[in-house]
């Protein structure tokens, strides 16, 4: 058999076998990579090119060193799962860089960090002040997390007193100009509402490259022709609106009206319909 088709042959079953193993050893690999896996894949990665360029090599040898290099990182994976200590050895432990506002420098050192390196992950933090950080960590993958000072954190909802709706993630609805049904079905939705929907912003479902819609029924879309604006959706701040409207009409009866029991009611039913806006506002917002 020629040398180029068993390197063909080769590079094919080796390309097989390597993403199988990484397929098992888990997505972890591919993200954050501790020491062992790191080495692991570097070893299988060189294993599998040297057999590949190379016919003359036993290439029984290559699959029983790479199913090796394999079993062992997916076995150190699995007591890591069960084994805190074992974890640590095997994947390293977090080392605190600062802490209350001071930085470790002993820890610094231990890990071989300048303070160049440490403003530097600062820096990739969007932090350049020091004195800004409340605690940072080194992972055992090597990136840092800062956790900065209360003061300089953002204000968020919960700070403001503010309640706001429970958030799932939108689906999409469209891609490519298909209709995709298990989405719309996960926010309890039918084709028969999609098609409404764009109708209501009259456009063919061949048009719509992508189209996402949320929890509230919201449809977000993009056409293929990108010269055509789409208009964004305003149900909600149009619901909004109106309700506003309606509860200044009832203000405005109770202001006009010289009839005692209408202008009693109209009273109680303004209040409660403010009542409703400060309600749902959030939902709507």
């Amino acid at each position: 058999m020629p040398e180029w088709i068993i390197v063909i042959l080769r590079s094919l079953t080796l390309i097989a076998l390597l993403f199988f193993m990484i397929k098992w050893l888990g997505t972890k690999q591919l993200s954050q990579l501790n020491i062992f896996e790191t080495i692991s894949g570097i070893v299988l990665g060189g294993i599998a090119a040297i057999h590949t360029i190379d016919p003359n090599t036993n290439f029984a040898h290559a699959a029983i060193a790479m199913i090796i290099w394999f079993i062992v990182p997916y076995g150190v994976e699995k007591i890591s799962l069960k084994s805190k200590s074992f974890r640590d050895f095997t994947q390293g432990k977090s080392t605190v860089f600062i802490q209350d506002g001071k930085i470790m420098e002993e820890n610094l050192k231990k890990e071989g960090y300048s303070t160049d390196d440490l403003l530097e992950k600062l820096r990739d933090k969007n932090i350049f002040l020091a004195s800004d950080v409340e605690f940072a960590v080194l992972e055992p993958t090597g990136s840092v997390n800062v956790l900065p000072k209360r003061e300089n954190l953002p204000l968020t909802a919960k700070d403001l007193g503010i309640t706001l709706s429970p958030a799932k993630e939108p689906q999409t609805v469209i891609m490519d100009g298909k209709m995709l049904l298990e989405p719309l079905a996960n926010l309890s939705l039918n084709p028969n509402w999609l098609e409404t929907e764009l109708d209501k912003l009259n456009v063919s479902i061949e048009n719509v490259f992508l189209a996402q819609a949320d929890n509230d029924g919201q449809l977000f879309v993009d056409l293929f022709d990108d010269q055509i604006a789409v208009p964004e959706p305003t149900e909600k701040p149009l619901l909004l609106a109106t309700m506003k409207k309606c509860q200044a009409d009832l203000e405005l009866f109770t202001l006009a009206t010289e009839n005692h029991e209408s202008k009693e009611l109209y009273r109680r039913n303004s209040e409660k319909m403010q009542q409703a806006i400060d309600q749902i506002s959030p939902y709507l917002e």
